[in-house]
C-alpha cells in the first residue's frame, strides 16, 4: 500500500499532555495554547478529559475550556471513560468523544480496576450513548503492543475487539502504543491484523518512551494510514507506566512528513513556540526536538 498525500493528526497535548502535571496550568493559559495551536492549523485537537477532579484535579475545569472554543474553526473533542464522561461531553457541546479501554488484563485492573471483559462491556454502552447523543465516536484501545513487556497483549486480543466494534457506529478505531513498545515490524503486523477483520478508519496513537515513535510512524505511513495523535512537544505519559514519555512530538512529526513530501496544513513554527510557552510555564526542557529548532 502507498503512502497517503494528506494525513491529518490530532494533538492531544491539553489532555494527555496536561492531565498528570503537578503544577496547576490555569484554564485561561491551557484555552489561549489551543487557540495558539487552532492557528497552527491542526485540524482536531482533544481538549480536555471528562473525568472526576478528584482523580484528575488538572481537567476539573473541562466545561469551561470547551464553552471557550465552541465557535473555534476545529474539530475538538474529549476524553470520557464512563458513561458520565460521554453525558457531559455531549452537554458541553463538542462533536465528538474518545472513548479508551485496556486490552491488557493487568492494564485493566490497575488503570481502571476492572478486566478487559468488563471495560469492553462498558465501552458498548458508552458508544451507543455516545452515537444516540449525535457524537463522532472514537474508540482507543491501550497498551497494544504490550503493557509490562512487548508482546504481552495478545495480538488475537486486538483482533476481536475490532471486529467486535466493526459494526458499533465508530468514526474511528485507534491502537495505542502506550508504553512505546511497538517497533516497525510489529506496527504493520498489527495494522494488517485489525484490517482484516475491520474497515472502521484508523487511528494510531504511538508514544516514543523507547524512541521508536517516528520509525512507527514511518512505518503506518507506508501501510497507508493517514491519521495519528501527537502531542506538542512530546507532552504526555502514564502513572501507571513507570518511565513512559508522551506521544510522538507533534513537531517532530510534522517535520517527518514535510521530508517525506506528504500533505497536513500546519504552520510547525506555531505548534514550536507554543510547545517553548509550555516549557517556559513548567519550567523544564520537553521530550520532543524539532520544537527547540524553529
Amino acid at each position: 500500500m502507498s503512502r497517503p498525500v494528506h494525513v491529518e493528526l490530532c494533538e492531544v497535548g491539553p489532555r494527555d499532555g496536561f492531565q498528570f502535571e503537578a503544577q496547576n496550568i490555569p484554564t485561561e493559559l491551557k484555552i489561549s495554547l489551543i487557540r495558539n495551536l487552532i492557528r497552527a492549523g491542526i485540524p482536531r485537537i482533544q481538549v480536555t478529559s471528562f473525568v472526576h477532579p478528584r482523580n484528575v484535579p488538572q481537567m476539573a475545569d473541562a466545561e469551561q475550556v470547551v464553552a471557550a472554543l465552541l465557535d473555534e474553526p476545529c474539530t475538538m473533542t474529549g476524553l470520557a471513560l464512563n458513561t458520565k464522561g460521554v453525558e457531559r461531553a455531549a452537554a458541553s457541546g463538542l462533536k465528538g468523544v474518545d472513548l479508551s479501554i485496556a486490552t491488557n488484563e493487568q492494564h485493566g485492573i490497575d488503570n481502571a480496576n476492572m478486566s478487559v471483559e468488563e471495560g469492553v462491556l462498558q465501552a458498548e454502552k458508552m458508544i451507543r450513548l455516545g452515537v444516540d447523543a449525535g457524537l463522532d465516536v472514537q474508540l482507543n484501545v491501550q497498551t497494544v503492543w504490550g503493557y509490562r513487556a512487548p508482546g504481552d497483549t495478545p495480538l488475537e486480543r486486538i483482533i476481536k475487539m475490532a471486529h467486535r466494534f466493526a459494526d458499533s457506529g465508530l468514526a474511528s478505531f485507534s491502537l495505542a502504543d502506550s508504553t512505546g513498545m511497538a517497533n516497525p515490524d510489529s506496527i504493520q503486523e498489527v495494522i494488517d491484523a485489525v484490517r482484516s477483520v475491520s474497515s472502521v478508519p484508523l487511528v494510531l496513537h504511538l508514544h516514543d518512551t523507547r524512541g521508536l515513535g517516528i520509525a512507527n510512524i514511518t512505518a503506518a505511513l507506508e501501510m497507508g494510514v493517514d491519521r495519528f495523535d501527537t502531542s506538542l512537544g512530546g507532552l504526555g505519559g502514564c502513572p501507571f507506566i513507570p518511565g513512559a514519555t508522551g506521544n510522538v512530538a507533534t513537531e517532530d512529526t510534522v517535520y517527518l512528513l514535510d521530508q517525506l513530501g506528504i500533505q497536513h496544513g500546519i504552520d510547525n513554527a506555531i505548534v514550536a513556540a507554543t510547545s517553548r510557552q509550555v516549557s517556559d510555564f513548567l519550567e523544564r526542557d520537553l521530550s520532543g526536538k524539532m520544537y527547540r529548532l524553529y
